[in-house]
C-alpha cells in the first residue's frame, strides 16, 4: 500500500569522516521534544528495498503542531495528503480517490509523522543512543520499547541542533530517508491547518468505527 510506504521512511547512512562536535545529539532531540512547538519545512523522501535499490521518491512539505496534530502534503505526480487533527488521521490518495480513517491511537509511535508530532520525554517509549558526529550532522539512535514497532531501527540527524534527517528500516527490510529542507521552528500554524473533509465522490474507508 502505497499510503504505508510513504509513511514508513528510513535510507542507509554513508557515513564520513567525524568533525569537530556541536551539540551533542541527544540534547538536540530532548530540546526538540521539549521546546518546539510548531514546525514546518520541505522535505525529500525516498525509498529502498532491503537490496539498497530506490524504489520510489517524492517530494512534499511537512506541518506539525503538537500533540498530536500533523500533516504531510506530497506534491505531484505521487500526490496524497496525510493529516491529523490530533484525534484521528486521514491518508487521502488523490489517484485512487480514496480516502483512509484511522484513529490517532492506532497508528502512534508507528510513523515518523506521529513520532516527530510527539511531545514530552522521548526516553519513556524509546531507547535512545548518541551516534555521535559525521559530517555535518550529529545523529542519535532510537529503538522503540514497544514489541510491535513498525521499526528495526531510527536514527535522527541534527546539523548544528537543528533536525536535518530522519532514517528509518521497517520490519520488512526497506529504508528511507526524509531530509528537511527550510526548516522552520514555532511558526504560527493555525488548528484549521490540519481541518479535513473528505472530497466528494471519493471512497472512504473509515477504520474508526471498527
Amino acid at each position: 500500500m502505497r499510503s504505508v510506504v510513504r509513511v514508513l521512511v528510513l535510507t542507509a547512512i554513508i557515513w564520513s569522516s567525524p568533525v569537530a562536535p556541536g551539540p551533542k545529539a541527544t540534547d538536540s532531540l530532548g530540546r526538540f521534544f521539549r521546546d518546539v512547538e510548531t514546525f514546518t519545512a520541505r522535505f525529500e523522501q525516498i525509498v529502498l528495498d532491503e537490496g539498497l535499490n530506490q524504489i520510489e521518491e517524492s517530494v512534499g512539505r511537512l506541518t506539525i503542531k503538537r500533540p498530536g496534530r500533523f500533516r504531510w502534503d506530497y506534491d505531484p505526480p505521487l500526490e496524497q495528503k496525510i493529516i491529523s487533527d490530533g484525534d484521528k488521521v486521514w491518508i487521502h490518495d488523490i489517484d485512487l480517490e480514496q480516502v483512509t480513517v484511522r484513529p490517532l491511537v492506532d497508528t502512534l509511535g508507528k510513523t515518523p509523522a506521529t513520532i516527530l508530532a510527539g511531545k514530552g520525554n522521548i526516553s519513556q517509549n524509546y531507547l535512545v543512543t548518541d551516534l555521535g558526529n559525521y559530517g555535518k550532522l550529529s545523529w542519535v539512535g532510537m529503538k522503540s520499547k514497544q514489541e510491535d514497532s513498525a521499526f528495526s531501527d531510527m536514527r535522527i540527524g541534527f546539523e548544528n541542533g537543528n533536525l536535518r534527517v530522519i532514517e528509518l528500516v521497517d520490519n520488512l527490510g526497506q529504508t528511507t530517508r526524509i531530509k528537511f529542507l527550510n526548516a522552520v521552528e514555532n511558526p504560527q500554524v493555525s488548528d484549521d491547518s490540519f481541518a479535513f473533509v473528505p472530497p466528494r465522490g471519493v471512497d472512504v474507508i473509515d477504520q474508526t468505527k471498527n
